[in-house]
């Protein structure tokens, strides 16, 4: 039988009686049977039962402390879906963010979730170029940023985005640029009341984007039914509970800033801790001591920054209130779980997931002993395998049918389709999305082994994606931003393993003819690179005029990044032979 507060205290038990529709039961549902909306189990029902004078979120920056208690978030939610509609922005329109952890981003989100619209958030340092993509590529008619970043990255490209009819400002001091409207003024001027429609579980709620290695960014469309497995996974692998004090540090341009930094705290009644400032070890051990946090989720790319800062470091600030430290995002060393252990007095579990699935899939969970370095096991109600794989490092489908490999076999990780917040599309690209899944298996595009005990270990990507401090980097994009550049004709982009990051962009590039491949062009180049495409541009461009391609005319990234590596080349086929 499912546990009620939905903690996992045998792992085993909770897998062979969990079922979907009892996870189901432990959220409300709309009133009057109305169906399941995003929004009302995040904010609005915590209000109905008595919750409503509980800190819901607290953020913390460079503007001070706030505190916005669950009745006051519901209000002025309230008051943007009221916005929303009075602009005659409706059901499944596009509404996104450009926005870092300051308040309004959570008003907007749970606001547009009450109006049925569709949540698109954008990771704040992305350049101008992969803002307009998205933005172009999701059918945005609504942007909500600040002056600085509407003015920085959307203004110059403005009559260049058709689609968008509305930016709304945080921050405009009531003298918004032509073209947009003052957010504040604009709230104030609208009741708090709002009735939430009839939504239907399967009514589209989120757009997060997602990079390839070749094409344009993949747009991963998931619905209000997601908040069931966001719930519940948040109880089993995260272990919330209602008194919580919740850090999640993911940046809310990334899903796990949504999911993790937005809806499944929040639906546990939690005090979500929002913190907008940059990375710095001791300002971060000062905001887990003075705000009490019980349960910290953040990236290996952190943990290793605070390891290289040393225990010592630690020790200074009182730490007694953690309960739980859980990680994301990339590979964790387990290294860094054994650290943890000395500098926390607790380890670090690491999970898995995906912007696809939309919720935590695999985790090391509270209730069991953790083996470090590997992702876990798979959540209750989550059935995952390793599928056998061909020569392209993908699962190879025979008369549409798979082969499951036994213990500790490679091959590429897959999951049988039907939690609730698996994504439903690729919005306007089906055929991507059909590819997705064969065998009645979804395919994660990752390899991975699975021990004897059922734990899973991450072995690599069957793809190009790069994972830089917890961001995915789309090879591609990179590639086409370089080659605007006049002194580019060409370019391949790899990640380079770095101890810190995880892996670090780095660009191979052709140069055009006068063009000498000096220190002078590497850094403008780089500098380029920073201008157009913001964190996830390369921190490092080597120069090189025979770039090795395909017989179709595509760069080998494989085989670059194998000869920067050191690595076998392996094979080589489809290598461009000269002529």
């Amino acid at each position: 039988m499912l546990l009620a507060g939905s903690t996992l205290s045998s792992y085993d038990e909770a897998r062979q009686d969990f079922s979907w529709a009892a996870a189901t039961q432990l959220l409300s549902g709309l009133p009057e049977g109305r169906g399941l909306n995003i929004a009302y189990e995040a904010v609005d029902r915590h209000v109905a039962t008595g919750r409503g004078g509980h800190v819901a979120v607290r953020t913390v920056g460079r503007s001070g402390t706030r505190d916005l208690t669950y009745r006051e978030l519901s209000l002025l939610s309230n008051r943007f879906a009221n916005l929303l509609h009075s602009l005659d922005v409706g059901p499944r329109a596009r509404v996104f963010t450009l926005l870092g952890r300051q308040p309004e981003l959570y008003v907007a989100a749970l606001g547009c979730w009450k109006n049925l619209s569709v949540l698109s958030p954008l990771f704040a340092a992305f350049g101008p170029e992969p803002i307009r993509n998205r933005l172009t590529l999701g059918d945005a008619q609504v942007l909500v940023t600040t002056t600085a970043l509407y003015r920085r990255k959307i203004a110059p490209q403005r009559d260049r985005l058709h689609g968008l009819r509305h930016v709304l400002l945080i921050d405009a001091a009531e003298d918004p640029p032509d073209g947009t409207l003052d957010l504040t003024a604009a709230l104030a001027s609208q009741p708090d009341h709002w009735t939430i429609p009839a939504t239907s579980p399967e009514a589209m709620a989120l757009l997060h984007f997602t990079s390839g290695t070749t094409g344009t960014p993949k747009g991963a469309v998931h619905v209000h039914d997601a908040v069931v497995a966001q719930h519940i996974t948040a109880g089993f692998a995260l272990d919330l509970r209602p008194d919580d004090v919740f850090w999640c540090t993911a940046d809310p341009g990334w899903v796990t800033g949504t999911s993790y930094g937005i809806i499944a705290p929040l639906t546990h009644g939690v005090t979500l801790l929002a913190d907008d400032g940059d990375f710095d070890a001791n300002r971060w051990y000062q905001v887990l001591a003075d705000h009490h946090v019980t349960v910290w989720y953040t990236a290996p790319t952190a943990l290793r920054m605070l390891m290289r800062a040393g225990a010592e470091l630690a020790s200074r600030y009182d730490l007694s209130a953690l309960r739980h430290i859980a990680s994301v995002g990339e590979p964790l060393n387990p290294e860094v779980v054994v650290w943890a252990r000395e500098a926390y007095g607790i380890p670090v579990h690491d999970n898995w997931w995906q912007t696809e699935t939309g919720a935590i899939m695999i985790s090391n969970y509270p209730s069991m002993p953790i083996r470090p370095g590997s992702m876990g096991r798979p959540m209750p109600g989550i059935d995952a395998a390793v599928l056998r794989c061909g020569d392209d490092g993908r699962a190879a489908v025979t008369g549409g049918q798979v082969s499951v490999l036994g213990t500790d076999q490679v091959g590429e990780l897959a999951l049988r389709p039907g939690w609730p917040s698996m994504f439903r599309a690729y919005l306007h690209d089906d055929l991507r999305y059909r590819q997705a899944f064969a065998g009645g298996w979804y395919l994660t595009g990752d390899l991975a082994r699975v021990d004897a005990d059922g734990y899973f270990w991450f072995v690599g990507r069957a793809d190009d994606v790069i994972k830089s401090s917890g961001h995915l980097v789309g090879p591609f994009e990179v590639e086409s931003a370089l080659l605007e550049h006049p002194a580019v004709t060409e370019a391949g982009v790899i990640g380079v393993p770095d101890e810190v990051a995880g892996e670090i962009v780095k660009a191979f590039v052709t140069l055009r003819p006068g063009y000498e491949p000096d220190d002078a062009l590497r850094a403008e180049l780089i500098a380029f690179g920073r201008r157009r495409l913001g964190a996830v541009a390369p921190r490092d461009v080597a120069f090189d005029q025979h770039l090795p391609h395909t017989s179709s005319g595509k760069v080998m990234r494989r085989l670059l990044k194998a000869r920067e590596l050191g690595l076998p080349e392996g094979d080589l086929s489809t290598l461009e032979r000269p002529r």
